[in-house]
């Protein structure tokens, strides 16, 4: 069904008048190099006229850009046989495996069918929509943080080798799609060697370890060689991420609201039925104050579920606040929090069990927004819509801020009332 939904919007510009928008031109142009001339050499590409301006520089006599050779190797297969239609389609196909990924996760939380639903209504979400067939890394990146975190859970109950080392390998390739992948990376790593060592594997969780290692040197190594640094942002002039100074990070500190709450770059705004995520992180934490899994033998798996997706969430957040230089671009809003969007499956399932009308609402305002975006053809980068608050729109941050305390107020009384009676 997602792949349908996916598909169905291929007609869908990312910007007037163009088909690709932000750095997908540059990451079709290195996939295009890869599979026709075999390196990552583009200065023949831009003498041969390809549109648009290089981000790169010159490096040991090659002209190369600052986003990496895994993505583009991983599109260069489709793109050698049907071009950029067949990339865009096998990034669909992986966007929908994201989620589907996501609702796996998020049935060791919820049953059905509220984590089909949570799957569903988050990879429905304009969001999600725009960036399944975005020639952008996200949601693959997605669907391998969510298919790691599948795998340590799973160790964790049955220390299966095939289920530690397939995790280690998708962790492995993380930084390959971006290095600040390794931020939300950096947990499940260390929860699987953990989980692994403490079923009386230590030296399958040694194994882990050192395929990621392995991976990390020869990462740097070819960087080193390829781009003149440890990364490929080195071919980027000036500070990686914008910010020279402490002060500069700290100015950055509201960006923490911002990516939900903002008119224009708020993730909330687009998708409100993400919401339901803060109510489930809400639910964990009242659950282990409670220590419910004291009593509940099958809380304590949903709780170690629910919080490695938090983590996982809250990791990519800190790297959207204070490693982007800019919020807003020539991409959807809330680009830089999608690469969560299906680790956050297990907490929106989640919300949806504990409030399934006001989850309804949300629900079908999301999916309004997405119809609606779709119907209009105005494109994704960024969209010039109203979508799905129309009016209302104007007075967004201050509705919905207002909104979240009042709602998470009324269940904390509501609680503690439960509790006295």
């Amino acid at each position: 069904m997602l792949f349908a939904a996916y598909a169905a919007t291929l007609h869908v510009d990312a910007a007037s008048g163009k088909r690709y928008a932000g750095d997908e031109p540059h990451f079709l142009l290195a996939a295009e190099s890869l599979a026709e001339d075999g390196n990552l050499d583009l200065a023949d590409e831009y003498a041969a006229g390809a549109a648009g301006r290089t981000d790169g520089r010159i490096v040991a006599g090659r002209l190369v850009e600052p986003h990496g050779i895994g993505f583009p190797l991983l599109l260069a297969p489709a793109y050698a046989l049907g071009g950029a239609t067949l990339a865009v389609l096998a990034l669909a196909a992986v966007a929908a495996l994201a989620f589907v990924l996501g609702a796996a996760l998020a049935r060791l939380v919820v049953p059905d069918p509220w984590a089909t639903w949570a799957a569903l209504l988050t990879g429905l979400s304009p969001p999600a929509l725009a960036h399944a067939t975005a020639v952008l890394p996200a949601l693959t990146a997605g669907a391998l943080l969510a298919g790691a975190a599948l795998c340590a859970l799973a160790v964790r109950e049955r220390p299966l080798m095939r289920w530690a080392y397939a995790g280690a390998a998708m962790l492995a390739v993380l930084p390959w799609l971006d290095p600040w992948l390794l931020v939300p990376a950096a947990p499940l790593a260390l929860l699987l060697a953990r989980w692994t060592a403490r079923r009386g594997r230590g030296l399958v969780a040694l194994g882990t370890i050192e395929i990621q290692l392995a991976s990390l040197v020869f990462y740097v190594a070819l960087n080193e060689r390829l781009y003149g640094g440890f990364t490929p942002l080195s071919v980027r002039e000036g500070s990686l991420t914008g910010a020279t100074s402490a002060a500069d990070y700290a100015a950055r500190i509201p960006r923490l609201a911002e990516l939900w709450i903002d008119r224009d770059v708020g993730l909330l705004r687009w998708a409100p039925v993400l919401a339901l995520a803060f109510l489930g992180a809400w639910l964990l934490w009242r659950s282990r104050r409670e220590r419910l899994a004291r009593l509940i033998s099958e809380q304590r798996d949903a709780e170690h579920a629910a919080f490695l997706a938090l983590v996982v969430c809250a990791a990519q957040v800190a790297v959207a606040a204070f490693t982007a230089r800019d919020l807003a671009g020539p991409w959807f809003p809330g680009t830089q929090l999608v690469v969560a969007l299906p680790c956050a499956v297990p907490l929106v399932a989640w919300g949806l069990r504990h409030a399934p009308r006001v989850g309804g609402v949300l629900g079908a305002l999301t999916v309004g927004a997405s119809a609606w975006l779709v119907l209009a053809g105005v494109g994704w980068a960024p969209p010039d819509s109203d979508a799905p608050w129309g009016p209302l729109v104007v007075a967004f941050p201050v509705v919905a801020g207002l909104a979240l305390v009042a709602w998470f107020a009324a269940l904390e009384l509501r609680r503690r009332r439960e509790l006295r009676l």
